[in-house]
């Protein structure tokens, strides 16, 4: 058999390469995304069943001392709702959606809040759920809000061996300013807000919004009949004055504001 004499070279020639591409398959594709949001596995699909019931189901009216539920709909909402501690029951979001810093910040907030449901739905569905608002591929369900007893408001204080410092309001339609007063009750460590039901402001996302966090230590009360609450608070000792921009007396010179008291504000335009 014929030597090969030919000598080989010790230096490598140029080679072509990869590209990267081997370099980017060994690098990590972020954290592994919760079940529900894994296609193909089973929670995912029982999310996917339950996403299309709540689409098709009517919300539920409220009963006795409950509002119905409420969805926030569009990124940067959501993300807020869940920055700000608004209560929420379930995030939806949508299948195949393009993950952007809002949204992995969104879903980050509710992993670290726990105890929101996290189901992964599909467009169409979102879009019956929203009555075809701009979504974004996220929605957020608040639950209703549980409203306490007119009555509870004052047992509450008395319990506390303090007098009753109640605010009720007549006729204040924006959430925003019920969420406000909201807060300045809670900031002069008052007992409660009573608001009627019917024709004004109730506890929605934008109330715990601009409440900032005040809702979730300072309860409100609905009554069906603001008249008769506050008769019911006078009938118990309660002295109930109302605010007037033309009033003849300020306010820091009531000699009521000693003891258990009612104040009532009336609404933005004409109370």
């Amino acid at each position: 058999m014929a030597a090969n004499n030919r000598r080989m070279s010790g230096k490598k020639g140029a080679q072509v390469g990869s590209g990267g591409q081997r370099r980017k398959g060994l690098e990590g594709k972020g954290p592994t995304p919760p079940a529900e949001m894994r296609k193909g596995h089973k929670k995912n699909r029982v999310a996917g069943a339950k996403a299309r019931q709540t689409a098709r189901r009517p919300a539920p009216r409220g009963r006795g001392g409950k509002s119905t539920s409420e969805l926030v709909v569009g990124r940067n909402p959501v993300y807020e709702a869940l920055r700000d501690g608004v209560p929420a029951s379930t995030l939806y979001v949508q299948q195949f959606i393009d993950n952007d810093e809002r949204v992995r910040e969104a879903l980050q907030l509710a992993a670290e809040r726990g105890g929101i449901n996290l189901m992964e739905a599909p467009r169409p569905e979102l879009d019956r759920m929203t009555n075809g608002l701009n979504h974004q591929g996220l929605v957020l369900q608040v639950p209703p809000y549980e409203y306490a007893h007119p009555q509870d408001l004052a047992d509450a204080a008395l319990d506390a061996g303090e007098d009753p410092l109640i605010v009720a309001l007549d006729g204040v339609t924006d959430p925003r300013n019920l969420g406000a007063v909201v807060r300045s009750v809670s900031a002069f460590r008052g007992h409660g807000v009573v608001v009627p039901e019917r024709r004004a402001a109730g506890m929605t996302a934008g109330a715990w919004k601009t409440s900032a966090g005040a809702a979730a230590r300072t309860p409100v009360a609905r009554a069906t009949n603001l008249t008769r609450a506050l008769e019911a608070y006078k009938k118990a000792g309660i002295v109930v004055v109302g605010l007037a921009a033309d009033g003849e007396v300020e306010i820091g010179e009531l000699e009521a504001l000693g003891g258990p008291v009612v104040i009532v504000v009336g609404s933005e335009g004409k109370g």
